[in-house]
């Protein structure tokens, strides 16, 4: 790449630009990021502030193009929750909740709801997702379907593994970030992934949302897309989810097998309700095939991945502390509607 040559304007603006970093009106460049509001699951959007302000300030955009407004009264305001910082460009990420114009809670924020969920309440997300070519083909299905799976589950090896270095750089800007992602591994089709996101209370589901985040655009510098449909090749094809493993703080210290067995119950009470926040398309992957249990049945069971909820063999072995894996939520799922599904039905 040539190297760039600085006129004297350019030097101009370094240096103003080095003034204010070293004064008091440092200037902050901000990404903010936000849910628009599509259906059946939101997208995110995106928009850089350059400030000077300390704190990220509350910031309106144009909700007639994101589906949060009509034109004629289209202003919202985006308010700041949770900052991260930049991994690379810009300074910082600043997840923000919508508001409309009158500063009231928007339809679309689904943040608000699980606003409330504090830090006794711990989550472990398991994204799972494809890497996709400029014509929406996953990685390695350009020149047609691939053998069946089998070699790709942690595979190692250019025949059986696709899209490795994206999924690296990514790992290693949410752990920049500040996410606690604790594993990455190549899934059972080729071209699919997964990640694992730790978090504590309602911050675990803003880390996801900017972990996805960050995924979509490390994705762009390779030029490769990134599908979370929850079953985007038909056949004898896994499909990609998000399990939800979900602990609270008796589960973890003064657990025992009836308690355990209660959430289950009550998980299984409100099935089809679960079944309606945790993601669209869902039935395609739900078929009682590939690990899963069939979207109109609920079952739970020890080590059973065939269960809409699993009951891990740690959590028996560890004298029934611990926590349980709802394997019933998909890719596509909004993390603010699972944490606060689950939260809300087992503190009813």
């Amino acid at each position: 790449m040539p190297k760039k040559v600085f006129n004297q304007e350019d030097s101009l603006i370094i240096n103003k630009t080095e003034d204010n970093m070293l004064g008091m009106n440092k200037i902050n460049i901000l990404e903010y990021i936000w849910l628009d509001g599509y259906q059946p699951e939101p997208s995110l959007r995106s928009k850089i502030k350059v400030t000077k302000d300390e704190t990220p300030p509350n910031w309106s955009f144009d909700g007639s193009s994101t589906q949060q407004a009509e034109g004629s009264s289209s202003d919202c305001v985006l308010v700041p929750v949770q900052t991260y910082e930049g991994p690379q460009f810009p300074d910082n990420l600043v997840i923000c909740e919508v508001q409309t114009g009158e500063h009231k809670t928007h339809p679309s924020n689904t943040r608000a709801a699980a606003s409330a969920i504090d830090e006794e309440w711990w989550f472990g997300f398991e994204q799972e997702y494809f890497f996709t070519d400029k014509n929406g083909e996953p990685l390695g299905w350009e020149d047609g379907t691939p053998r069946p799976q089998g070699d790709y589950y942690c595979g190692v090896g250019s025949s059986n593994v696709q899209g490795r270095e994206i999924s690296e750089v990514h790992l290693e800007a949410c752990l920049a970030a500040g996410i606690e992602i604790t594993g990455t591994n190549a899934e059972v089709a080729l071209g699919q992934w997964e990640y694992q996101c730790f978090g504590k209370g309602v911050k675990a589901a803003d880390d996801l949302w900017v972990s996805r985040y960050l995924l979509y655009k490390i994705a762009e510098d390779y030029g490769v897309g990134v599908n979370i449909h929850p079953k985007p090749k038909s056949g004898d094809w896994n499909g990609s989810g998000m399990h939800a493993n979900f602990s609270n703080e008796e589960m973890r210290v003064n657990g025992s097998e009836k308690l355990f067995n209660s959430f289950c119950d009550k998980l299984g009470e409100v099935h089809k309700d679960a079944i309606d926040a945790y993601g669209s398309d869902n039935d395609k992957r739900l078929t009682g095939l590939h690990e899963t249990q069939s979207i109109d049945k609920f079952s739970y069971g020890i080590s059973d991945r065939g269960a809409s909820i699993r009951i891990p063999i740690y959590t028996v072995e560890n004298n029934w502390n611990g926590y349980l894996e709802d394997r019933r939520p998909a890719s596509n799922a909004d993390p603010y509607r699972i944490i606060s599904h689950l939260v809300d039905t087992l503190t009813k």
